[in-house]
């Protein structure tokens, strides 16, 4: 279908008028460990947490929910990111004010999460305790992305690097490695402009950066940038080196013709392969396998690169914003969200790379479902979403293709109330899960 500026506008609108005024004021009652909620219950035992930011200008605060063994949350215990946050320039202002996923993420195995600080240029390395994951420990000192609103954050496999996306005015990523005693130490020669001619904070949805996350291998780091309709978007790539260098420029990939906002970006595993969420149309395809001709940032031509990648381009009837992503191992399958039609739509992707919707699960009309993330408990995986217009984590239990089912509707306001924890829903951003071994 024909996309422009406008009608993602529109999709932001239909969100916004459903989101209320902050739902206190903007100032944190405290800056550490404010928490409050029921228990797990007799029959649930404490199987991890989970986590959002505020991305409040006042003072970042990172979110901890209590992840019991059926997947439910309770609690809710709040942590000083050690940063302030940042909305991005909208009209009409409303929810997703980053633009982008991947604001906050962890390495189980590394017991590690990172976050960053939209309005301090900043980003932040925590300890998580294993024992009782909603407890939080930073390590060493907030550092500087080196660039300007910083909005998404990568770890790899083993959480030997971690790579930020600056989507401000002075834009591109930048490469840490986490040290357990120091925090995040800045990685030479990883430092690469974008060259996105944005403002800072960034003036979106279109136009601006949206996700960073490493190849399945990591040899490789992409970015997502969406487009300004009618001129496409691009997933920009780098080669790693075995030190951790970032090949000089980036090789990008414009979407199929249809394509128009990459946004969201999954591994489809066991490929060179990428689904990202297209909020112009649906969902796009990206294929690293196939050694093609792709541009690099300055336009000029490449030779055959695994940098380059074909696409093709997927549209879901009706959307309005499709934007996040995750994958399901249980199922075999992606849920993606879309903001202006609060619905999760479930995706397959076959071993020829085709991609085909498997059923749609509307959520709580206008409560403007953004961030996804999915938490394999035991034999069972489970979708948490953020819909900040109901002040709500939809949980789902997704272990079996074209049968995602409702497991919580998590209504967090009350909890934070009582916790002191105050927040203006249009900046929460950022969903992801620590899972105890």
């Amino acid at each position: 279908m024909f996309f422009s500026t406008s009608y993602l506008l529109l999709a932001i609108s239909l969100a916004t008028v459903t989101s209320a005024a902050p739902t206190s004021s903007s100032r944190y009652g405290s800056s550490f460990g404010s928490s409050f909620g029921t228990s797990l219950g007799s029959s649930s035992s404490l199987a991890g947490a989970a986590y959002f930011i505020t991305n409040d200008p006042s003072g970042n605060q990172i979110v901890a929910m209590n992840v019991a063994s059926n997947g439910k949350l309770s609690n809710l215990k709040a942590t000083s990111a050690g940063g302030r946050g940042s909305h991005g320039i909208t009209n009409p202002n409303g929810p997703d004010g980053m633009f982008s996923q991947g604001a906050v993420k962890v390495n189980a195995a590394a017991k590690m999460l990172v976050t960053v600080n939209a309005g301090s240029n900043t980003l932040s390395m925590f300890s998580i305790n294993s024992n009782n994951p909603s407890q939080l420990t930073m390590v060493g000192s907030p550092v500087s992305s080196e660039g300007e609103f910083p909005m998404s954050v990568a770890i790899n496999s083993n959480a030997t690097m971690v790579c930020v996306l600056n989507g401000g005015a002075v834009d591109g990523v930048n490469c840490y490695t986490p040290d357990k005693n120091l925090g995040l130490i800045a990685m030479p020669n990883t430092l690469r402009p974008l060259g996105l001619n944005q403002t800072t904070p960034a003036t979106g949805p279109a136009g601006t950066a949206s996700h960073v996350v490493f190849s399945e291998d990591g040899t490789k780091l992409f970015a997502s940038v969406k487009g300004v309709p009618p001129t496409p978007g691009f997933i920009a790539a780098w080669d790693i080196a075995s030190d951790g260098s970032l090949s000089a420029e980036p090789v990008k990939s414009a979407p199929s013709t249809g394509g128009l906002l990459p946004f969201s970006m999954t591994v489809i595993p066991g490929t060179n392969a990428i689904l990202a969420t297209d909020a112009g149309v649906g969902f796009d395809i990206f294929n690293f396998g196939g050694n093609v001709n792709a541009a690099n940032i300055n336009g000029t031509q490449n030779a055959a690169s695994a940098l380059s990648a074909t696409s093709s381009v997927v549209a879901i009837d009706g959307q309005m914003a499709t934007c996040w992503s995750s994958f399901a191992p249980k199922s075999g399958n992606f849920y993606l969200t879309d903001i202006g039609t609060s619905t999760i739509t479930e995706v397959n992707v076959d071993k020829n790379l085709n991609g085909t919707i498997v059923k749609q699960y509307p959520q709580i009309a206008g409560s403007a479902t953004i961030d996804n993330d999915v938490a394999a408990i035991g034999g069972n995986n489970f979708l948490y979403v953020l819909a900040p217009n109901a002040t709500t984590i939809n949980v789902l239990s997704v272990n079996t293709p074209g049968q995602a089912a409702s497991v919580q509707n998590f209504n967090f306001a009350s909890a934070a109330k009582a916790a002191r924890i105050t927040f203006d829903k249009n900046n929460l951003q950022g969903m992801t899960t620590f899972i105890k071994n």
